[in-house]
């Protein structure tokens, strides 16, 4: 669900950005629910520490980028030195929503020869204490050959050792392939899912997919939900990670299955 309505599969993120409201009004029911959302997946990190943590969503336009940014926005709100990374090279968003250039980024030191990555050069602050971003850069000719490569996970594992947490915008799971590659390398991978939009059949895939490629799916955000008080909020539910049973994986598969 989008914080405020816009029109569905538009570029309207991509061109103006996602909207914060963790940080235009942070006492807000919704942003309230965005760190419901932290707590929820602090939970799931009790016997698994999450130190490298993805959003993704079926298919493009079904909120996934606003939720990404706030979610980072609350984890560093609560005292925790937050990375926000752009990872979707084909529809980057993080540049428009911090209002910062996008001529350096991701593909820069995805494409870079150096043996060496001076963060430096391509981190910035976002202008919110405890949270740094890395935007997509360029749009490179083969996004799924940057973001599935050796060099990708070595840079994931240098931002570790320098930041709390690190959360990853990724790309559609059934629009593209580099995020089953990467998801499989990170502690753990959340769910956007959009009412009204998003088929079933098309959740089922992409938790499909993401099992196969061994993905710890933390659980999901229901998006878009209507709200008797609000018109319409942000929704959390448990997906399955590592640890759950069969039937708490046929549960979660059974709300879109129906």
């Amino acid at each position: 669900m989008a914080i405020f309505r816009k029109r569905r599969g538009t570029n309207e993120t991509m061109k103006k950005g996602a909207k914060l409201i963790t940080v235009a009004d942070p006492q807000s029911v919704v942003s309230e629910q965005f760190r419901t959302i932290r707590t929820n997946i602090n939970f799931m990190a009790v016997d698994h520490k999450i130190n490298t943590l993805a959003f993704t969503s079926a298919n493009v336009s079904e909120g996934k980028s606003t939720i990404t940014a706030n979610v980072a926005i609350t984890y560093a709100q609560s005292g925790v030195k937050t990375l926000l990374i752009d990872g979707d090279l084909r529809r980057p968003t993080l540049h428009s929503t911090f209002n910062v250039r996008n001529n350096t980024g991701l593909t820069t030191v995805l494409t870079s020869e150096a043996k060496e990555i001076n963060l430096q050069d391509v981190v910035e602050e976002s202008g919110i204490e405890n949270l740094s971003i890395l935007t997509a850069g360029p749009i490179p000719p083969n996004p799924a050959e940057l973001i599935g490569s050796q060099r990708m996970r070595t840079f994931i594992d240098l931002v570790k050792s320098h930041y709390d947490l690190v959360i990853i915008d990724l790309a559609p799971v059934l629009e593209v392939s580099d995020t089953q590659e990467l998801a499989s390398h990170l502690d753990g991978i959340v769910l956007v899912v959009r009412q009204g939009k998003t088929q079933k059949q098309a959740i089922a895939r992409a938790v499909d997919m993401l099992e196969f490629a061994k993905v710890r799916i933390l659980g999901y955000v229901m998006n878009d939900v209507s709200s008797e008080n609000a018109g319409y909020g942000y929704g959390y539910g448990y997906g399955y990670g590592y640890g759950y049973g069969e039937s708490e994986k046929k549960g979660f598969l059974s709300r879109f299955k129906r």
